[in-house]
């Protein structure tokens, strides 16, 4: 069970910095709803050790929530790249912050 949940968060992190890349952190509805999925998945099975895994997994993509809208701001930073086809979004974002600061 350990060695699986490494492997979906392995596998939830490359996810998370894809669909903030190509959606943006409107995203965050596909990984709620993949983690309500698993959820009701894991209280179905009735092996333990496969509604365990299912349960981690949910867990990693409501995790995954989070850092959608934690990776926006990543990019912002300028840690990760930023998607060229929404460019003046993250502009946008950038001018809206420096007004606040």
């Amino acid at each position: 069970m350990g060695a699986a949940t490494v492997v979906i968060i392995g596998i939830c992190h490359p996810i998370v910095l894809k669909a903030e890349y190509h959606i943006g952190k409107k995203s965050w509805w596909g990984f709620l709803a993949m983690g309500v999925l698993l959820g009701l998945l894991s209280l179905l099975i009735e092996d333990d050790t496969l509604s365990t895994i299912a349960g981690a997994g949910a867990f990693s993509f409501f995790w995954g929530i989070g850092e959608v809208f934690a990776q926006e701001k990543r990019v912002l930073k300028g840690w990760f790249p930023e998607n060229p086809k929404r460019h003046d979004y993250y502009e946008n974002l950038r001018r809206k912050n420096s007004r606040v600061s």
